[in-house]
């Protein structure tokens, strides 16, 4: 029987917004393809490695690390039935044989232990209810020596770039939705470094990165992609329309400050963590 601690995330990545990304995966991809490259140059993966992929989502960093551990192997665990689905679609589609996906929670998920040479996540591990148990399950699952990388995002405020593209919104955005709920837990390096502590890792080392994130094609597009995401689609649940009109048209004059001849590109930055099990 499959163990879910995590219960909420079930219940919110089962749900239309798991739906949601899945259809969309693409564009998320997209939006996050920038930060790719020094994600991969720290987790330096073998072609031998074994690797454990955290909150895979849709798989693109999945089926990114089998290809580079070409004679190994690589495992996907996601709570999400929906993205699992478009994933084992995408790695049949693109012929990659050396991975497997579970559906579970990775913080309580019964990994065999010693069993991956790196654990990678981009973005999965921030929604562990208890981080730090999270983190100790998967650091169970690593051999001695083993390398933990994850990336996640830092914290925003209205002086970021993002933030300017979109302050039309924010009178709008009430609270978080159900699956974004847990972003914020690891936004501070103080706090990182604390919980990596407790869950038993060394040498954690974390690094500031950024990098343009692609949200469209021309500011129109940009402005249906973001107006589509989850934690926006909750919050505009039950808005007067012409009110979403108007926010929607502000949109769109927010993020033509930010369009180029390669699309709409908006600054981003992220927390990229690597740690080690003794």
């Amino acid at each position: 029987m499959r163990v879910i601690a995590n219960t909420q995330q079930a219940e919110a990545w089962n749900g239309w917004e798991g739906v949601n990304w899945a259809n969309d995966a693409e564009r998320y991809n997209a939006m996050m393809a920038a930060f790719n490259d020094p994600f991969f140059q720290v987790a330096a993966i073998g072609e031998d490695d074994r690797v454990l992929d955290v909150g895979c989502g849709t798989a693109e960093p999945t089926l990114a690390a089998a290809r580079k551990a070409s004679r190994g192997h690589v495992l996907g665990v996601d709570i999400s039935a929906p993205m699992l689905e478009r994933a084992r679609a995408d790695a049949a589609g693109q012929g990659v044989a050396n991975v497997a996906f579970e559906q579970g929670d990775a913080q309580v998920h019964p990994f065999p232990e010693g069993a991956f040479d790196v654990a990678i996540s981009r973005g999965g591990v921030m929604f562990f209810g208890d981080v730090v148990a999270g983190f100790a399950n998967i650091r169970r699952a690593l051999r001695p020596g083993g390398r933990l990388v994850f990336m996640g995002p830092q914290g925003g405020g209205p002086d970021t770039d993002y933030a300017r593209a979109t302050a039309a919104l924010r009178p709008l955005m009430r609270g978080p939705s159900p699956a974004s709920r847990g972003m914020g837990s690891l936004l501070d390096p103080a706090r990182i470094h604390q919980v990596l502590d407790e869950a038993g890792y060394a040498e954690v080392t974390i690094t500031p990165v950024a990098a343009p994130m692609d949200y469209g094609r021309d500011a129109a597009d940009a402005a249906d992609f973001i107006l589509g995401q989850g934690p926006v689609r909750h919050n505009l649940e039950g808005v007067d329309p012409a009110v979403v009109d108007r926010a929607r048209e502000e949109l769109r004059a927010g993020l033509a400050a930010y369009a180029t001849s390669d699309g709409v590109r908006i600054p981003g930055a992220v927390w990229l963590v690597s740690a080690t099990r003794l």
